[in-house]
């Protein structure tokens, strides 16, 4: 399968988590790695894509991934036949809003016609397992191989 991972950091934590996945991935499927900011609306969805997204100042997303979502809201783009999983990072200590830049990438692109596949993943940054590790172990356990490739 081809996958393609996206994701949006403000700390570098996301990007990190993004190789993680990519690492644990890459011996079964074909894998790119993408910032988020630098994608257009163009999305490819004969590819599985993975998003890993960060949650910044008062649950919004990172700064580098709302011109990403922008241009979503502002093109529409039909996005039936996406498929596509979610590992969002933040920290619980912030109730209302953990996790919420993950929340929102999901949000969004099922609006669009997106169809989310297995758990969205919720790292806790005040937990003790690090991104990188929960992501890597996420990753290994999605359906990515019951999908078939266009």
């Amino acid at each position: 399968m081809r996958v393609t991972i996206l994701y949006g950091t403000e700390m570098g934590t996301a990007e990190r988590a993004a190789a993680a996945i990519a690492d644990a991935l890459s011996a079964d499927h074909e894998v790119d790695v993408r910032d988020i900011g630098d994608v257009d609306t163009d999305i490819d969805i004969h590819r599985f894509h993975i998003v890993v997204c960060s949650t910044y100042g008062s649950g919004d997303l990172p700064t580098g991934a709302e011109p990403f979502f922008d241009r979503l809201d502002d093109r529409l783009p039909d996005l039936t036949g996406l498929r596509f999983a979610v590992f969002g990072l933040g920290d619980s200590v912030y109730d209302d809003t953990f996790n919420r830049g993950g929340e929102i990438c999901a949000e969004r692109l099922t609006a669009l016609g997106g169809a989310q596949i297995g758990d969205h993943a919720r790292h806790d940054a005040s937990g003790a397992l690090l991104p990188q590790d929960q992501a890597a172990a996420w990753a290994r356990g999605l359906p990515i191989g019951a999908l078939t490739s266009a």
